[in-house]
């Protein structure tokens, strides 16, 4: 293995695990066994290595998704929010294939990147990767025309805090279901779970706000 894919297997590992804010670059040399020196090279800064570990993600779930994303705004009848966001069930999974736990890692890193406060992290991602939020937030508006441009950022937020909350736990929620509902479970189950609870928030029906 490569010293730089070394330093982004740890890193991707730690930044889930504690956080872009909780992880020091010794931590991630200290894990990858190489010296700081190496980090410098091959990135340059912290910054720059948080971006490559989420492109290392996005350059495998972006092509995928917003193929899903853009059959639903093409379909002839119109989608349901079910539809749009079970759109993201397949490539999300992919990830598992990409790399060992890469669906539940990638969902919490997505998820770091709004609990960390890193707004550089979220722009790079939006304008690295347009097509994707383009095809989602068009597929959320055919879907359900009526809602707001302020509505739908609420209620994505609210869907992402719901999402990232299910697989840092996931692990927890798998043993459960299985202890207490002698249901087998792997991640795909939950997945599978947590969509229908996600598109209901977001398809629930407009209240005005004081």
């Amino acid at each position: 293995m490569s010293t730089k894919n070394k330093i982004l297997d740890a890193a991707d590992v730690l930044f889930a695990d504690k956080g872009f804010n909780g992880t020091s670059l010794r931590e991630i040399t200290s894990q990858a066994n190489v010296n700081l020196a190496a980090v410098n090279y091959h990135f340059g800064s912290k910054k720059e290595l948080i971006k490559a570990v989420m492109s290392r993600y996005m350059d495998e779930l972006s092509p995928q998704l917003e193929a899903a994303l853009a059959l639903i705004c093409q379909a002839e009848e119109k989608p349901s929010l079910h539809d749009v966001f079970s759109a993201f069930i397949e490539p999300l999974l992919y990830l598992n294939e990409f790399k060992v736990n890469g669906t539940s890692t990638f969902l919490q890193l997505l998820g770091r990147g709004y609990t960390d406060s890193q707004g550089f992290l979220r722009w790079f991602l939006t304008t690295q990767y347009p097509n994707v939020f383009t095809h989602f937030t068009q597929a959320v508006k055919i879907a359900y025309p009526e809602l707001s441009t302020e509505e739908m950022f609420w209620r994505l937020h609210f869907t992402m805090g719901t999402i990232v909350f299910t697989m840092s736990s996931s692990e927890a929620l798998i043993d459960i279901a299985q202890n207490d509902f002698d249901n087998k479970l792997d991640i795909a189950g939950v997945i599978e779970r947590v969509i229908p609870y996600v598109a209901a928030g977001v398809a629930a029906p407009i209240t005005k706000h004081n």
